[in-house]
């Protein structure tokens, strides 16, 4: 044990005196931040997701999540807690740092995977918590780095962040709000002006006419290869009953990937799906539609917030219990009426004319989730017809 101690002092020794001279005269010129490796890793990063896209190995809405979580990441690690000690001093403590830094972690790492049993006999194990940013965590990054843009409002890479993680807490009118600041310093941004586009489309209930609709022919004319900003043309045009501009659209983001990726199938379905015949009422989706006013009851109003986000949805009343059309509100909205229709179909496989009897149901989510939660409330109509009118949804029950 003493000589084996000794060796590792004198290899822990050698390594030493190579690595802190260069760390104590290092000067305010040789810094590089934190904070700046970590924004360049993310860019890195963000470049193998779009090239991932572009390739269809990834859908579109998996290239979003996945930027998402990344975002939530590099939000933790480049939003500053205090200001930065000066140059000097940081090469000083980094020095130190190191210094008790390296025997320590030499002596951890062999105590987690080595053998210490043959040198002093008894039990280790490895502690390896998992580490993971809890919803209340985000907010709290999220609310400093508010705090810092209304110092540095110049700061382009601070609205995306700012804009992308409002998303992640699906706070989407906040993320509409901060997307218009970064695209205003950077309005040629084909992929940012894509995701724009989305979010105000989500903010306003899953709808992409009117202002989503003029934002990504902006994305176009900046690239008009973009992926994001064809699917979302395709969709806008679909929406508005213009089928022969959402199969255009939807060819042209064929034509990019390649044809036998997921991607490449589910625009396919969507094409297919714009080609399918109409009826004599119009558009797919005009001849089912209900519509109806949701409530909540008295007895629960002090268990809700205004800024609680509002699901109301359609599902087959015997089928799949999947959303079949789906709009959000908010609780200070309440009583709210709504109307419900093929236009808001969250896949063009499952839509509301595809099933005679439907339930229309609401609820309440304090976390914005679009996965029902404990705690969260509800209510649920009777099974109807997918062409009812009338409809009163009370919410009046707790999900346990």
């Amino acid at each position: 044990m003493t000589v084996f101690a000794l060796i590792g002092a004198l290899l822990i020794g050698g390594a030493l005196l190579f690595i802190l001279p260069p760390l104590l005269r290092r000067s305010s010129r040789d810094g590089v931040s934190r904070a700046a490796v970590n924004v360049s890793v993310y860019r890195d990063q963000l470049r193998e997701l779009d090239a991932d896209l572009r390739a269809g190995t990834l859908a579109v809405d998996q290239y979003d999540r996945a930027r998402r979580e990344l975002e939530a990441r590099l939000l933790e690690d480049v939003t500053p807690a205090a200001a930065p000690a000066p140059a000097s001093r940081r090469a000083g403590r980094a020095a130190l740092a190191v210094g008790l830094g390296i025997p320590l972690c030499a002596a951890a790492v062999y105590f987690m995977v080595g053998t210490p049993g043959a040198l002093a006999p008894g039990p280790a194990g490895p502690r390896d918590p998992a580490h993971s940013l809890s919803q209340q965590q985000i907010e709290a990054l999220v609310e400093r780095l508010a705090a810092r843009l209304r110092d540095s409002p110049e700061d382009t890479e601070g609205w995306i962040m700012m804009a992308r993680s409002y998303t992640v807490l699906g706070r989407f009118g906040e993320a509409s709000r901060a997307y218009a600041h970064a695209t205003a310093r950077l309005p040629t941004d084909a992929q940012l002006l894509a995701d724009y586009a989305d979010t105000l489309a989500m903010a306003q209930g899953r709808r992409l006419q009117g202002e989503p609709e003029k934002i990504i022919a902006r994305a176009l004319t900046a690239d008009p290869r973009n992926l994001k900003a064809l699917a979302l043309a395709g969709s806008a045009a679909f929406e508005s009953g213009d089928y022969a501009a959402a199969i255009d659209h939807w060819e042209r983001l064929l034509r990019i990937v390649p044809a036998e990726s997921d991607l490449a199938r589910s625009v396919r379905a969507s094409i297919a799906d714009a080609r399918a015949p109409r009826g004599p009422s119009g558009p797919a989706g005009t001849a089912s539609s209900v519509s109806g006013v949701v409530k909540l009851a008295p007895e629960l109003a002090a268990r809700v917030a205004p800024t609680d986000t509002v699901f109301i949805f359609a599902r087959a009343a015997d089928g799949p219990r999947m959303p079949l059309a789906v709009v959000r509100r908010k609780a200070g909205d309440l009583p709210a009426k709504f109307s419900l229709d093929d236009t808001l179909a969250m896949t063009p496989e499952a839509r509301l004319s595809n099933f005679q009897r439907i339930v229309v149901a609401a609820r309440i989510s304090k976390s914005a989730s679009g996965t029902p939660q404990a705690g969260d409330l509800q209510g649920l109509s009777a099974p109807v017809a997918n062409t009812a009118s009338g409809i009163t949804v009370v919410i009046d029950a707790v999900i346990q």
